[in-house]
């Protein structure tokens, strides 16, 4: 069944809409689930304030810090005062788009949610960002204003001031701390009415664009409309997560992340739950040291963080945690058997897409099939099929495809088409799925390497490395080879006190021969003290293929 709504659009600023693919392009959406038949008028932010106050949380904290603690009614105030500087004080139009800058705190949500709620596009941007790569996201989304923590300032300046465009951008700045800063959000919000009307947008409205984390190279936007942000609530959260009010939930993906955004704010607000913001930067220890110090219950970060954290677990203790999600990358079983030997917590696994705003495969701790990731989360259907699209038969390995409730739609991108084909999601992985439905993560459809004809899955290769006692991370791609076509070549980084060279090569490399078919050893092993990652912690494969090219072979063909 598909849903399409009926109510002109409030956004008289249309520009994303106008740079949408063409409809025949749109993946198709299905709300065959009574939890998903939504309003055709319809707020996402208002809607989630209203479900908070008609299930009596209003009282309830909803946003946490070292320094305040907002209850759902006070954050609503705020948010209300921040709408009414960007439409009041700055004069902005529902459909305008609004760049937010700022890592993980209390104001960069509220900043976001008074976004939303005004009928402005959010356009969240990566706390690390340089100019150059403020400049391409500011040139495709072309936002009418700014609102950029204090400290993150210079980069944007620098970005819009390398744009003659941009010379009519508004430029606020919060988390000033009392600062005297012109044009601070806090001093002009604290002047506003803390009463204001939310836009009435349509369903099909846009709320967002979430721009890629760019694992495979040039980031792309994603569109989301408020109906998808509200869909995402009423299915991996509703389904699998099964937070409650009590809950307090934090983590280490940024809110520019939609892997942030849904774990870290959104979620939270669906359940009733209250989300903490640390001051301070989040290592492996500091993480597990605020767990038991907040009291938190709910852990989001990806697999990389979880297995530096382990060993602090288990020397901290984990406090009241009860639940740890691991998504934005592949979980290797050597990490989640760690973190459960440290914690004693089964991890939740999943995946999804910035295209499909969250996680559409899963299973809840007590449903966990080890090696899978999960089953398919209600509301969405998936399939691994074959290059003509046709279903394969289970136990064979092929692209994923979904459909569901949300779907991809690019700003003005001509990689739509890859990403969608005949109405379903492809999000570009590669998969095998069992009698039983659950689905086996086997790598990036373009981390596949092909070796002598062999198919060999990256992924795989790098969980065989991680359970060697040497190792801390390692990354697997192919390089081009005139014999082969490609050999598989391993990243490594080393653990304190190991000692790199030809003996740890060679058991590396026997080790992996052991552990897989012998076939899929590294046959080049590269030693470095760190790999590339995106913001979000995502290995960057592109990046180490790139690198590839350029490494001569270092080892023996043993």
């Amino acid at each position: 069944m598909s849903m399409k709504s009926t109510v002109p659009s409030a956004q008289p600023d249309q520009f994303v809409h106008d740079h949408l693919p063409p409809p025949e392009q749109w993946p198709e959406l299905r709300f065959d689930r009574p939890e998903l038949e939504m309003p055709a008028q319809v707020n996402a932010v208002q809607a989630l304030f209203q479900r908070a106050q008609q299930a009596g949380h209003a009282g309830r904290p909803l946003l946490r810090s070292d320094e305040r603690t907002l209850s759902y009614a006070q954050a609503q105030s705020e948010v209300n005062r921040i709408a009414n500087v960007l439409t009041v004080d700055l004069g902005l139009v529902p459909g305008n788009r609004v760049l937010l800058r700022g890592g993980n705190s209390v104001a960069m949500a509220l900043a976001w949610l008074a976004t939303v709620q005004a009928g402005l596009v959010a356009v969240a941007t990566m706390p690390l960002l340089r100019a150059k790569e403020l400049a391409a996201i500011i040139a495709k989304a072309q936002p009418a204003a700014a609102l950029c923590d204090v400290k993150l300032q210079d980069e944007l300046k620098a970005a819009l001031a390398a744009d003659a465009a941009t010379a009519g951008l508004k430029l606020l700045v919060f988390n000033t701390g009392g600062a005297e800063v012109p044009h601070s959000l806090e001093k002009m919000a604290a002047r506003q009415c803390e009463h204001s009307t939310p836009c009435p947008t349509a369903a099909t409205d846009i709320a967002l664009l979430a721009f890629t984390s760019g694992t495979t190279g040039t980031p792309k936007a994603a569109v989301h409309t408020h109906r998808d942000v509200l869909a995402a609530c009423e299915t991996w959260p509703r389904h699998v997560l099964r937070a409650t009010p009590d809950d307090i939930v934090m983590g280490s993906p940024p809110l520019a992340f939609t892997f942030g955004l849904g774990g870290l704010l959104v979620f939270p607000m669906w359940a009733g739950a209250s989300v903490y913001f640390p001051s301070i930067p989040y290592t492996p220890e500091a993480m597990v040291q605020l767990i038991g110090r907040v009291g938190a219950t709910i852990c989001y970060t990806a697999p990389t963080f979880y297995r530096q954290m382990a060993a602090f677990a288990q020397q901290h203790g984990i406090g009241k945690l009860r639940i740890s999600v691991s998504a934005g990358e592949g979980l290797p079983d050597a990490t989640r058997q760690l973190w459960k030997q440290a914690t004693g917590l089964e991890m939740l696994d999943g995946i999804g897409a910035t295209e499909m705003f969250h996680i559409f495969i899963s299973s809840p701790p007590e449903s966990v099939r080890r090696g899978a990731i999960g089953r398919v989360v209600p509301g969405y259907e998936a399939r691994v099929v074959g290059e003509d699209g046709q279903e394969l038969p289970r136990g064979q390995v092929g692209k994923l495809a979904v459909i569901g409730p949300t779907g991809c739609k690019y700003l003005d991108e001509p990689r739509q088409t890859q990403y969608v084909k005949a109405g379903w999601n492809y999000p570009g992985d590669a998969f095998s799925q069992d009698a039983d439905g659950y689905f086996f993560y086997q790598a990036r459809t373009d981390d596949m390497i092909i070796t002598a004809g062999y198919n060999v899955a990256g992924p795989e290769v790098e969980a065989a490395l991680l359970q060697h006692p040497a190792v801390a991370e390692c990354g697997v791609v192919g390089r081009p080879d005139d014999e082969r076509g490609q050999v598989v070549l391993a990243y490594v980084v080393l653990k304190p006190g190991e000692a790199a060279g030809a003996p740890l090569v060679k058991a590396l490399q026997d080790h992996v021969k052991q552990t897989l078919a012998p076939y899929k050893y590294p046959r080049d092993v590269v030693f470095v003290s760190q790999l590339p990652r995106t913001e979000t912690g995502k290995l960057q494969r592109f990046a180490l293929r790139q690198q590839a090219m350029q490494t001569p072979s270092r080892n023996p063909t043993t």
